[in-house]
């Protein structure tokens, strides 16, 4: 079983982060996915295929310039045949507050 563990450290003090050098969450879970597809071998195509979209479809979504609902993400995930898991976390603690395991 091969486990990914993505978190960010951000720069700079304590308080709210700054959004500018930082990645969004949706940047995150696109990574994730990405990641996950190149760890198991899975093109596009394929999975394009398993969600019953086109091909094109998914390059725009792992393109990462657009808002990914839930339901986009829970249709990848399901395609993949794997797991997506959060974790939140206070932003005082050093680490963004996202955590994403896919197992």
């Amino acid at each position: 079983m091969k486990i990914m563990v993505f978190r960010s450290r951000r720069d700079g003090a304590e308080g709210s982060p700054d959004m500018h050098t930082q990645s969004t969450l949706t940047d995150t879970v696109i990574n994730e996915v990405i990641w996950y597809m190149r760890e198991h071998q899975i093109q596009r195509s394929q999975l394009a295929q398993k969600m019953h979209v086109s091909p094109g479809r998914v390059s725009q979504i792992l393109s990462g310039g657009e808002n990914v609902t839930l339901k986009t993400l829970d249709s990848m995930v399901t395609a993949l045949g794997a797991r997506m898991e959060v974790q939140m976390h206070p932003w005082n603690d050093g680490v963004l507050p996202t955590s994403f395991e896919v197992r």
